[in-house]
């Protein structure tokens, strides 16, 4: 009896303090949103910003500046940001492979390759377009994947996934590299700001589109969330834990493609994001993914939104791309966290 009331205490101590983690996570997110909207190539106090968002003025430029430039990169960085999170996350369970990030299922490399044909052949040139058709080939890359795989015959084998992305990738991003060649210089600018991940220039209506693939990838991955604490540990023991493994294969490949596919299509191709909030998050939750996937979400919409709001400040009144950013902070960090702790089982 003081065993089960001792397990009973620790198991609620335990969610509180991982509640708690989460608040202070959401706290610090809610700096940084404020802090995306006052800095940048011309600094704008605060009480200006928040009277730009809850008592617009079109007659001042200030409140222009942040309620058409910046308060709609924040919203498509914020969302990118936890939508690549979650995506890594899901990624990881099912793969069971500790480096597994969305773009092991080609998705980056399909967004990439139906952008291109987009502004080359469909002369597609805003951004706009560019979200519609990268979130096609995203779709269409990641069931390629599975398909190659067999996933959907022989269950799930992490090293004939991984095996089958990296040869997708590798042909599309062929395909891709052919397309830009043979197509106009403008193609290949517009290509070029899109590739090197940035949200720079993002209005509404790419965070609107943004918001309601995030919105669907979400609810799908946190459906399954429960399923893919079994999925991990490998697919004989899910199905002997009475898992439908095909159908939670089949919901986490929808939620990949809808999230990471949006998230790229509409930053680009970012990427570490995916493959190292899973681990940070892992460090404090431990292997339940019912923990796992909010905290991916939420240190990657901080580690998107920082690098964004950092990239704008360090090159000022230039910017740095935040996929760069995010590629010459992170992994470094990602090296020293692999060095000092241990991964954490999938």
């Amino acid at each position: 009896m003081t065993t089960t009331i001792s397990r009973g205490t620790a198991g609620d101590l335990r969610s509180r303090r991982r509640l708690a983690g989460l608040l202070a996570g959401l706290a610090v997110l809610v700096l940084l949103c404020l802090a995306s909207l006052a800095f940048g190539s011309r600094p704008i106090p605060l009480h200006t910003v928040l009277d730009a968002v809850f008592a617009h003025d079109a007659r001042d430029d200030r409140h222009l500046i942040v309620w058409s430039l910046r308060l709609p990169r924040t919203a498509v960085a914020l969302l990118a940001g936890l939508a690549l999170g979650i995506a890594g996350a899901v990624m990881q369970a099912v793969t069971r492979n500790p480096l597994a990030e969305p773009g092991l299922l080609g998705v980056n490399a399909g967004a990439a390759v139906a952008v291109v044909l987009g502004a080359a052949v469909f002369g597609t040139t805003t951004m706009a377009g560019y979200v519609w058709f990268g979130i096609a080939g995203a779709g269409m890359a990641g069931v390629a994947v599975f398909v190659l795989g067999r996933a959907h015959e022989t269950g799930t084998n992490p090293v004939r996934l991984v095996l089958a992305g990296a040869g997708l990738s590798v042909m599309l991003g062929a395909v891709t590299g052919i397309v830009l060649i043979n197509a106009p210089l403008a193609v290949l600018d517009n290509f070029r700001n899109w590739a090197a991940g940035s949200v720079a220039g993002r209005g509404f209506d790419i965070a609107g589109i943004l918001a309601l693939a995030t919105l669907l990838g979400l609810a799908t991955a946190f459906s399954i969330a429960g399923n893919l604490n079994a999925i991990a540990l490998g697919d004989d023991l899910g199905k002997a834990l009475g898992l439908n493994t095909r159908l939670t294969l089949v919901l986490a490949c929808l939620a990949v493609m809808l999230l990471a596919g949006a998230a790229t299509a509409a930053a680009g191709p970012i990427g570490f994001v995916g493959l190292v909030t899973p681990h940070l998050a892992r460090t404090i939750t431990g292997p339940d993914y019912r923990w796992i996937l909010p905290y991916s979400a939420l240190f990657a919409a901080i580690l998107l939104l920082g690098a964004d709001s950092l990239g704008r400040v360090i090159a000022a009144p230039e910017e740095i791309a935040a996929g760069i950013v995010t590629a010459l902070v992170g992994g470094p960090f990602f090296i020293l966290i692999v060095r000092k702790f241990r991964l954490k089982q999938l």
